[in-house]
C-alpha cells in the first residue's frame, strides 16, 4: 500500500475507534478507555511480534520516549473526546502535526499547501455552540504529545525494522496509563461487558493504526506526514457524523475540501519531488561495468 494511503488508514481506524469509546465513558471514564485499549493492544502485539529484551540504551530510549508520548496523547486526547464534539477536538489536535509541517518547510509550495491545511482546520472548526474551556486544553495538549510522536516515532522506524519496537513502546504506555485507569474505574475494567467493545476499540485504534504509520514513517519525512494527517480532522468531522450524529455547517465542509486539497497536494508534491530526486541520483551515479584498471 502507498505511503499515503497507510496514513489515511490509520486515521480511519482511530477515528472510528473514538467513536466507539463514547458508550464506553459513563462506565469506565476516558482513562479507563485508555488503559484498556492500550493494555489489549499491547498484548495482541507482543503475541505478534515477541519482542526481547536485548536492546541497545539508544533504541531503548526511543522506545521509552515513544510509549510516554502515546499514553500522554491518548489520556488528553479521550478526556478531549469526552468534553467537546469529535471533529472540533481532532481540529484543535492537528495543531501539532500542522507546526511540524510549517517548521520542515523549505520550499514555497510547502507553505502554501501548509496554510490551506491551516485555513481549513480554522473552517473545519467553526460551530455554533460555545466549547469547553478544558476540552480545549486537553485537545492542545494532546497535539504536542502527537507532534512529539512523530518525530520520536521516526526514529523509532529507523532503529528498528518490524513491529517490536511498537509492541514495548505501546507495552509502556499501558503501563503509564493504568494508574489513572484503575483511580477512575476501578474493577469495571474487568467487566465483560466492557472488555468486549474495549478489545475492537484496541485492533482498531492502536493495532491497526500504529502498525500502518509506523511503515509509514518509514518512508515519510515527518514534514509530508504531518502534512498528510491533515485529513484527521475532516475524518474525524465525517466519523462524528455518520456515527455520532454531529451534523456540520457548510464552512465546516468547506474546510474538509480545503484540508483534503492540501493534503494531496503535500502528498503529489513529495512523491514528485522523490522521483525526480531517484532519477537524478541514476543518471549522476558513474556506471564502472566493464571497466578494467589500467
Amino acid at each position: 500500500m502507498p505511503a499515503p494511503g497507510l496514513v489515511v488508514g490509520g486515521m480511519v481506524g482511530l477515528q472510528c475507534g473514538a467513536a466507539l469509546t463514547t458508550s464506553l465513558y459513563p462506565v469506565v471514564g476516558p482513562a479507563g478507555v485508555v488503559t484498556l485499549r492500550l493494555a489489549i493492544a499491547a498484548v495482541v502485539l507482543i503475541a505478534l511480534w515477541r519482542p526481547g529484551l536485548r536492546w541497545d540504551r539508544g533504541t531503548w530510549g526511543v522506545v521509552v520516549a515513544s510509549g510516554t508520548l502515546l499514553a500522554g496523547h491518548h489520556l488528553s486526547y479521550y478526556e478531549a473526546v469526552d468534553r467537546i464534539p469529535l471533529g472540533a477536538a481532532t481540529t484543535v489536535e492537528f495543531a501539532g502535526p500542522f507546526l511540524i509541517a510549517l517548521v520542515g518547510s523549505r520550499r514555497v509550495t510547502d507553505l502554501l499547501w501548509a496554510c490551506a491545511a491551516a485555513l481549513g482546520v480554522v473552517l473545519l472548526s467553526y460551530s455554533g455552540t460555545d466549547l469547553s474551556p478544558a476540552g480545549l486544553a486537553f485537545a492542545a495538549l494532546a497535539g504536542c504529545c502527537w507532534a512529539g510522536y512523530i518525530l520520536v516515532g521516526k526514529r523509532l522506524a529507523e532503529s528498528v525494522p518490524d513491529g517490536r519496537g511498537l509492541a514495548l513502546a505501546v507495552a509502556w504506555g499501558a503501563l503509564l496509563s493504568f494508574p489513572y485507569g484503575v483511580a477512575q474505574a476501578g474493577f469495571r475494567l474487568l467487566d465483560p461487558s466492557v472488555l468486549a467493545p474495549a478489545a475492537a476499540v484496541a485492533v482498531l485504534s492502536s493495532v491497526l493504526p500504529y502498525s500502518f504509520q509506523l511503515e509509514a514513517l518509514r518512508r515519510l519525512t515527518p514534514r509530508v506526514f504531518g502534512v498528510l494527517t491533515s485529513l484527521e480532522p475532516a475524518v474525524g468531522a465525517l466519523v462524528g457524523l455518520l456515527f455520532l450524529g454531529q451534523h456540520l455547517a457548510l464552512l465546516q465542509w468547506l474546510g474538509i475540501a480545503a484540508v483534503a486539497l492540501a493534503s494531496i497536494g503535500a502528498s503529489r508534491g513529495s512523491s514528485e519531488r522523490r522521483q525526480r530526486q531517484a532519477s537524478t541520483d541514476a543518471t549522476e551515479s558513474p556506471s564502472t561495468a566493464g571497466k578494467t584498471d589500467p
